[in-house]
């Protein structure tokens, strides 16, 4: 093999691993993202330790709705992450009575909790531009209800969890 050759094959292999640095990095930044799950709070929907699979921009096309499991910077400190259920988005309401969620004056159905609530929370309206957000394991659970998380604006979205890909015996969709 000539010089020149190795040449050309040296730059041919810089030019491929750059575009898919590139490329890695574009998809990590604004396609899709891996996120793995810490605590409880998500319990008996996802566990602790489970990875998941994020994605960062059906937020860019559409409004998040009732019912989503997504991650958000946690308003008090955006360096970390939290992963809650969408329970209302702007213009409902929302009151937790004797352990119970109403949403829009209309009690909550919730397959999904590990427990019933505890306590209660007065009845408020999620503002323009923002969500209310619970963890499904209520009792154990940093969510909306805190003054900490409250309601969080749409800026703070990081995206849709959409599949459980580990543990392998866990896999699943998210709704």
């Amino acid at each position: 093999m000539s010089s020149a050759n190795l040449g050309e094959e040296i730059k041919d292999w810089i030019i491929s691993i750059l575009i898919a640095i590139v490329l890695a990095f574009f998809i990590r930044y604004f396609i899709v993202e891996l996120y793995m799950v810490e605590g409880p709070s998500m319990r008996p929907t996802l566990v602790n330790g489970e990875r998941l699979v994020v994605n960062k921009f059906i937020y860019r096309f559409k409004s998040p709705e009732r019912g989503e499991v997504l991650v958000f910077r946690y308003p008090r400190d955006p360096s970390r992450d939290f992963i809650k259920r969408v329970i209302g988005v702007a213009g409902d309401t929302i009151e937790i009575k004797d352990g119970r969620v109403f949403l829009n004056g209309q009690l909550l159905n919730e397959p999904y909790i590990l427990e019933r609530t505890r306590g209660s929370y007065p009845l408020v309206t999620v503002p323009e531009g923002h969500i209310y957000v619970m963890g499904d394991n209520r009792n154990n659970s940093e969510d909306s209800r805190f003054k900490d998380v409250g309601f969080v604006p749409l800026e703070l979205i990081k995206g849709k969890a959409v599949t459980v890909f580990w543990p392998i015996d866990h896999i699943k969709t998210l709704p």
